[in-house]
C-alpha cells in the first residue's frame, strides 16, 4: 500500500474525547505540491470532546465544524462547545430514503466504501453540500466528522482529496488509517471491533476497502459529478486554495 507521508507522527491528532482525528495536510498532489496542514481535518464525533479536547481543536486553528450525522445520532456535547467554533450540520446519509437504505444498511456493506458510488449517484447533492461547506467556510481550519470518522467522513475526504489532486492510492491509504485508530474507540465504548468483521466481509468478495476507494475514483469523474449537483467553479477554486494554495 502507498505510504501516506507523516502518517502517525504528524497527521494523527490527539484531541481528548476523540479517537480518529487526522489532518488532511501533508499529502502530495499531481502537480507537485502538498496539501496544507491545519486546513482540513477529518474526525470521529466531535461532541465527545472534553474541555481539553475542544481547547486543542481551537488551538489547532479549527473554526468551522461540519457534522455529517443524521439528526437522531446527535446528543449533548460532553463539554461546552467554544463560541469561536461555528457548526454546520449536513446529514450525508439521506436516511429517509428507505428504498436505498433497505439495501445498504442491512449488513456490513454500510461500513465499507462499497456504497460510496451508489450513494454519490443517488444523492450527489448531499456530498456537494458538504464540499461547498468546506470551500465556503470562514477563515481558519475546517473539521468534518461523522460518528466513527471512517465512512461518511471517508466519503467526503475522498472527494475533497481527489479534487485537490491527490492520487487515488494516497486517498485510499488515508481511508485505511482509520483501521489503526478505531479499535481504541470501540474498546472505550465497550463494543466489538468492527474492523475485523468488515475486512473479512470484503475479503470474501475478493477486495479491500483501499481497493474499493481506488476503483471508485477510477470509475467516477468527481468534479463532473459534483458540478452537476451544484458545486460551482468558484467553490472548486476556493476548496483548492484552502487545501493546496494558489
Amino acid at each position: 500500500m502507498t505510504r501516506v507521508p507523516g502518517t502517525v507522527s504528524e497527521r494523527h491528532l490527539d484531541w481528548d474525547g476523540c479517537f480518529n482525528v487526522r489532518d488532511l495536510g501533508g499529502l502530495p498532489t499531481s502537480d507537485g505540491r502538498t496539501t496544507r496542514r491545519g486546513a482540513v481535518v477529518r474526525a470521529d464525533a466531535l461532541d465527545g470532546l472534553t474541555a481539553a479536547g475542544w481547547d486543542a481543536l481551537v488551538r489547532y486553528g479549527v473554526r468551522t465544524v461540519i457534522d455529517l450525522r443524521n439528526d437522531d445520532e446527535r446528543g449533548d456535547d460532553a463539554a461546552p462547545r467554544p463560541s469561536a467554533v461555528t457548526t454546520v450540520r449536513i446529514p450525508l446519509d439521506v436516511s429517509e430514503d428507505r428504498e436505498f437504505w433497505s439495501v445498504w444498511d442491512s449488513g456490513p456493506q454500510f461500513g465499507t466504501p462499497l456504497y460510496y458510488r451508489p450513494h454519490l449517484e443517488r444523492f450527489p447533492q448531499r456530498s456537494a453540500a458538504a464540499v461547498r461547506a468546506i470551500a465556503r467556510a470562514g477563515p481558519g481550519g475546517v473539521a468534518f466528522h461523522c460518528a466513527g470518522g471512517r465512512d461518511r467522513a471517508g466519503q467526503v475526504a475522498m472527494l475533497v482529496l481527489a479534487l485537490a489532486g491527490v492520487a487515488p492510492a494516497a486517498v485510499a491509504a488515508d481511508y485505511a488509517l482509520s483501521g489503526q485508530r478505531l479499535p481504541a474507540r470501540y474498546a472505550a465504548r465497550g463494543e466489538e471491533d468492527q474492523g475485523v468483521l468488515l475486512d473479512a466481509f470484503l475479503a470474501e468478495r475478493g477486495t479491500t476497502a483501499a481497493a474499493l476507494v481506488v476503483a471508485t475514483l477510477a470509475e467516477l469523474d468527481v468534479e463532473a459529478c459534483l458540478r452537476a449537483a451544484g458545486v460551482t467553479g468558484e467553490d472548486l477554486a476556493a476548496l483548492r486554495d484552502r487545501l493546496v494554495g494558489p
